[in-house]
């Protein structure tokens, strides 16, 4: 009984200074709705902190900061008139390109208004929704009208752009055309 106990602390002993292996267990994937998403999710185009965007039917892109904290995407625009229109709330603005010069009026139904907190000051804004291009994906989405004068890129894209269309990667820019 006692050669038990002293093999029973060599044991314990000689297990504290080994070194552990950890082997990492396989897990399968039994839901194959889950195993579609995950194989769909890797063939999505990888984008950067800057990417190019069409406002459609502009020919000329917008550059436009990817933010992945940003709810929702904004564009700069100016000259915003509302007015209704069929009972319906809507809005006109002009899209300059600041590099090109290209320049649109676009006249389009406030999808809703919203609340921006921001430091300092909460802005009041409306969105509406744009048909747009990035990459060789093109779809509606909404945007929210902004003056974004004082930024580097007359756009702003948030998650409702992002989610399920790209992958950011922030380490590279301008990965579409």
């Amino acid at each position: 009984m006692h050669k038990f106990f002293i093999l029973l602390l060599v044991l314990v002993i000689s297990a504290c200074q080994a070194k552990q292996v950890i082997v990492p267990a396989v897990v399968h994937n039994v839901n194959t709705t889950k195993q579609e998403i995950v194989v769909e999710k890797a063939h999505l185009p990888i984008i950067g902190e800057v990417e190019p965007i069409y406002f459609l039917p502009m020919k000329s892109p917008f550059l436009a900061r990817i933010d992945t904290g940003a709810t929702t995407s904004s564009i700069d625009c100016s000259e915003v008139e509302y007015f209704e229109r069929d009972g319906e709330k809507w809005v006109s603005f002009k899209l300059k390109n600041r590099k090109t010069a290209e320049e649109h009026v676009f006249e389009k139904k406030i999808e809703r208004s919203f609340r921006v907190r921001r430091t300092g000051d909460d802005e009041r804004r409306k969105a509406v929704k744009m048909d747009v291009k990035m990459g060789d994906e093109v779809f509606s989405a909404v945007f929210s009208l902004a003056d974004r004068d004082d930024f580097n890129y007359q756009g702003l894209i948030g998650r409702n752009v992002l989610t399920g269309r790209f992958i950011v990667d922030t380490s590279t820019s301008y990965n579409l055309n």
